[in-house]
């Protein structure tokens, strides 16, 4: 398929010395501009990145700050993870998540859990634990185990997710579709992936990364994406960088996209956007589309694309938060 890269904003933003840096993701795909307003999308940035922001300019560490980014944007429902999560085709909700500590690469993840209020702070639970990957009735009762926050279907409903998940089946006759429908989003729903993320280099000089997502709009019960996959949908490394993608799972599984960033820079030298401009070109020569969010060790900025547009802020000490959701 043919594609066109859109690094835009922070290609090579370099820092003389570790000072913090933060950068979040909420979904990549087709975009409408104009459709509606997208002011409130511009919100939901901006306050995961304050989120992270507040526990970084305090000295916190970059786990603590991309797991506190993920979760505003898990409780925010125009974002499709914890709250506004997707309709799987059984009309219930399926959420993966994961997080990485690059300064010992301890990663912990979950797949198809239905009740945390925050799935990735279910991922940071079972990062703690001997376990990597939980999923399904094992999530959730690790979940319990732990004292975490559990809600009930109706938390996870909205009535704008439920009309995509009727409208595709009406459309389809009930047959699975990889992307979501939502003509009132300016991201066009019809070629949007749907999940939310952050990276972040701490004043120590460590890195780290989170993810979650509700997955795909009528999903096959069961279907795991990128996101909760170390080395695929995320990956943080103190040596080269920490990533987290959005986008066709299914491509960035089998392109290992996560770790190929961290491989390009540690074996072959490259910058970061090289290494992740590489990575989404064999992404895209798979026939998927997406973008990923991505730090490195000096502090410099990746956000590129291979799809019209894509959620995406970042902030550093001293400076201004920013948002952006088309390529300019």
């Amino acid at each position: 398929m043919g594609y066109s890269f859109y690094p835009t904003d922070l290609e090579e933003m370099r820092l003389t010395s570790p000072r913090y840096t933060l950068a979040v993701h909420g979904g990549a795909g087709t975009m409408a501009r104009g459709a509606t307003d997208e002011a409130p999308y511009h919100a939901g940035l901006r306050a995961a990145l304050a989120a992270g922001e507040t526990i970084l300019a305090q000295g916190g560490s970059a786990l603590d700050a991309v797991v506190a980014a993920v979760t505003a944007l898990e409780d925010e429902p125009l974002f499709n993870a914890g709250r506004g999560s997707v309709y799987t085709s059984t009309a219930e909700h399926e959420m993966d998540a994961a997080v990485m500590d690059g300064s010992t690469l301890a990663a912990g993840a979950v797949a198809t859990v239905r009740t945390p209020r925050n799935p990735v702070q279910l991922a940071r639970a079972v990062m703690d634990s001997r376990f990597v990957l939980l999923s399904g009735d094992g999530a959730e009762a690790f979940a319990r185990e732990h004292g975490l926050e559990a809600m009930p279907p109706a938390y996870f409903h909205t009535a704008h997710r439920l009309e995509q998940l009727q409208r595709l089946q009406a459309q389809e006759g009930g047959q699975r579709m990889q992307m979501d429908h939502a003509p009132t989003a300016p991201l066009d729903e019809t070629r949007k992936f749907g999940t939310v993320g952050a990276v972040a280099l701490d004043s120590t000089g460590h890195l780290a990364s989170a993810v979650s997502t509700g997955g795909m709009t009528n999903k096959h019960p069961g279907r795991i994406g990128d996101s909760p996959l170390v080395g695929a949908g995320i990956y943080a490394n103190d040596q080269s960088c920490a990533v987290c993608a959005t986008g066709s799972g299914e491509y960035f599984i089998r392109a290992c996209v996560g770790h190929d960033i961290h491989a390009r820079m540690a074996y072959a030298g490259a910058t970061l956007s090289e290494a992740s401009q590489a990575a989404l070109a064999q992404v895209g020569q798979l026939g998927g589309e997406g973008g990923v969010v991505a730090v490195d060790r000096q502090g410099n900025i990746a956000l590129p694309f291979i799809s019209a547009g894509m959620y995406r802020g970042w902030v550093r000490a001293g400076e201004a938060a920013q948002t952006r959701i088309f390529e300019d």
